[in-house]
């Protein structure tokens, strides 16, 4: 399926409802001046699966804070 054009300004805009098509699988090619600047698609489910790496919740409710995870690096 090719891929719906948009304008960038119109993706801002209805950022939320160009998410809930991704996320039913549509894709689409956002334009800047009627010129491509990129495209936007699902994740591809065949590739890989997202998996946490770590659970930074299971050590403090709410999670870690940045700065306090770097100062102990």
């Amino acid at each position: 399926m090719k891929p719906a054009i948009v304008g960038l300004k119109e993706l801002r805009e209805n950022i939320n409802t160009y998410i809930t098509q991704i996320e039913k699988g549509k894709s689409f090619t956002v334009v800047r001046r009627s010129r491509p600047v990129f495209t936007i698609s699902p994740p591809d489910q065949e590739a890989g699966r997202w998996e946490p790496v770590i659970d930074f919740t299971a050590i403090r409710k709410g999670g870690v804070k940045i700065d306090d995870l770097l100062a102990r690096l």
